[in-house]
């Protein structure tokens, strides 16, 4: 008797909860010939109509600019470096990289994992912290000494990724430049052609 009464009381939720959707406008079928397919424009009506939320981030400015690991030059060139390397961890927000173990096959019983932690976005030796685990077994994996080790490699890297950075910066400043030369001559071009004929 307890189970069919509990029965009713989900079914009687479920029906609440559908009815309270439906007549507090949550849910509300639209047309879709009366919709624009374009995003911006719904966003707009959206707002218009007070429905919504709108964060006022960057002071209501439309040139809002967030920082993605796709502009990061530091971030791109040790991805590219690391790219023949499995990764274990990616986090780009706690600025580290880790990558899985990894063996070139001259030791089997032998491999490496590699550390990256970012210190800063600014493409500096001093913002890149490396360590190197090196892992040995004797016979399984069960019987394995980690430890960590210091060598040249931590610098080549280092220097490997610094030259990458600093060779996507240039081209990111370069592009830059392109664009902001044509969006320059897009808004004032006719002006300028305008004066110099008079």
């Amino acid at each position: 008797m307890q189970k069919n009464s509990f029965n009713y009381l989900k079914i009687f939720m479920v029906f609440v909860s559908i009815s309270f959707a439906t007549s507090c406008g949550i849910y509300k079928p639209s047309d879709a010939r009366k919709v624009s397919p374009n995003v911006d424009d719904r966003v707009q009506k959206s707002i218009e109509e007070g429905k919504g939320i709108r964060f006022g981030l960057g002071g209501g400015s439309k040139e809002t600019h967030f920082e993605f690991s796709s502009s990061n030059e530091l971030w791109r060139a040790t991805l590219d470096i690391l790219d023949f390397l499995p990764l274990s961890n990616v986090d780009y927000s706690g600025g580290i990289i880790i990558t899985d173990w990894y063996n070139e096959g001259t030791a089997s019983n032998e491999a490496i994992k590699i550390t990256i932690r970012f210190l800063s976005n600014e493409i500096r030796s001093d913002g890149l912290d490396i360590v190197i685990h090196k892992r040995i077994c004797k016979g399984t994996t069960v019987n394995c000494n980690v430890k960590k080790i210091t060598s040249g490699l931590e610098e080549e890297i280092k220097l490997a990724i610094l030259k990458k950075a600093t060779i996507l910066q240039k081209k990111g400043d370069k592009k830059r430049k392109e664009k902001n030369k044509s969006e320059y001559k897009k808004k004032y071009g006719k002006a300028l052609k305008d004066r110099k004929k008079n």
